[in-house]
C-alpha cells in the first residue's frame, strides 16, 4: 500500500491534471487500507465540475444546466492509493447533458459514474415535496461516529444524530476538511462528499458481526443543495438473501434536497 499523504486539511491533494492522492482523511471504515467512498464521491463530482468549466473556458456559452442525477458503481475495493479521473461527455445537449466518470487505480477502474445535467427553469409556483424537512441540526445530539466505525474519514466530520429503531436514524454532518487542497468545491461536491455516510449512520447489525458494504449510490436532486450541513434521513432494510437497501431522504438546513439509494451485499464476519 502507498502511505497516504498525512496533510491535516484536506481528503485529497492534486498531483497532476487529473490524479489526486488521497490523505489519511480519506481512509475507509471497512479496511484501513482502502478509501471510504464518502469524499471520493465528492472528488467525482469536483472533477466533472471541472470538467465542464474547462469546456466553458474554452468558449462554450454558459449552459444553464444543474445536475439532476448521478450514479456510482463501485467496482471493487478502492485502495488508499493515488487515482486518476477521466470524465467525458456522452450526451451533449443545450437542456439535457449526460456525462461519465472513471476512476482509475494501478491501470485498474474501480469507479463507474455517470451524471444527468438538466436545465435549470423558474418552477417556483409549483414546487413542493411530501418529505419532512428535519430538526435543525441543534436538535440533534452529538454522535461520536468513531465509537462504532474506524478510519480517517469518520474521525473528520462531525455528526449529530436520532436513532429511532435499529436500521432508521436521522443526522446532520458537517467537516472542515477540504476535499481537493487549495481548491474551493462547487455545492454538489461539498454535499455528495458526505451522502455515502448514510449506510452507516443506522445500522440493523452491529458492524463488528456483520459486514454490509455498498456496491452503489444513486444520487438524485430536486433542488441545489446549500452548506454547510449534509442532513440524511436513514431508512435500512435487509432481505432474507443476501440483499440489503439504505434509502436516505437528503436535506439541507432548508429542507429536502432529493433522495439517495445504495444496494448492500449482507454478509456475516468470521463465518458466524
Amino acid at each position: 500500500m502507498t502511505t497516504p499523504n498525512a496533510a491535516p486539511d484536506s481528503y485529497y491533494q492534486r498531483t497532476g491534471e487529473n490524479t489526486y492522492k488521497p490523505t489519511v482523511h480519506a481512509q475507509g471504515a471497512w479496511h484501513p487500507d482502502e478509501q471510504h467512498f464518502s469524499p471520493l464521491g465528492g472528488l467525482i463530482v469536483h472533477a466533472i465540475d471541472r470538467y465542464r468549466a474547462d469546456r466553458q473556458r474554452a468558449g462554450r456559452p454558459s449552459d444553464g444546466l444543474a445536475l439532476a442525477r448521478i450514479s456510482f458503481d463501485i467496482l471493487g475495493l478502492i485502495a488508499l492509493e493515488e487515482s486518476e479521473i477521466t470524465v467525458e461527455t456522452v450526451r451533449p445537449g443545450r437542456t439535457i447533458e449526460l456525462i461519465e466518470a472513471t476512476v482509475t487505480i494501478g491501470g485498474r477502474a474501480v469507479v463507474r459514474a455517470r451524471a444527468w445535467f438538466l436545465a435549470e427553469l423558474d418552477t417556483t409556483a409549483v414546487a413542493g415535496t411530501h418529505d419532512e424537512p428535519l430538526p435543525a441540526p441543534e436538535a440533534f445530539e452529538p454522535w461520536t461516529m468513531a465509537g462504532v466505525w474506524g478510519g480517517g474519514y469518520i474521525s473528520s466530520i462531525e455528526v449529530r444524530r436520532r436513532e429511532t429503531a435499529p436500521g432508521r436514524a436521522a443526522a446532520w454532518l458537517a467537516g472542515p476538511v477540504e476535499l481537493v487542497a487549495g481548491e474551493p468545491s462547487g455545492p454538489h461536491a461539498s454535499f455528495v462528499r458526505l451522502v455515502d455516510t448514510a449506510n452507516g449512520i443506522a445500522v440493523r447489525q452491529s458492524p463488528t458481526e456483520w459486514m454490509f458494504p455498498n456496491t452503489d449510490l444513486t444520487i438524485h436532486f430536486h433542488r441545489r443543495p446549500e452548506g454547510p450541513w449534509t442532513g440524511l434521513d436513514v431508512s435500512v432494510s435487509f432481505g432474507p438473501a443476501g440483499h440489503g437497501i439504505t434509502s436516505t431522504v437528503l436535506h439541507d438546513v432548508h429542507g429536502p434536497v432529493g433522495r439517495a439509494e445504495q444496494i448492500l451485499t449482507v454478509r456475516p464476519l468470521n463465518g458466524s
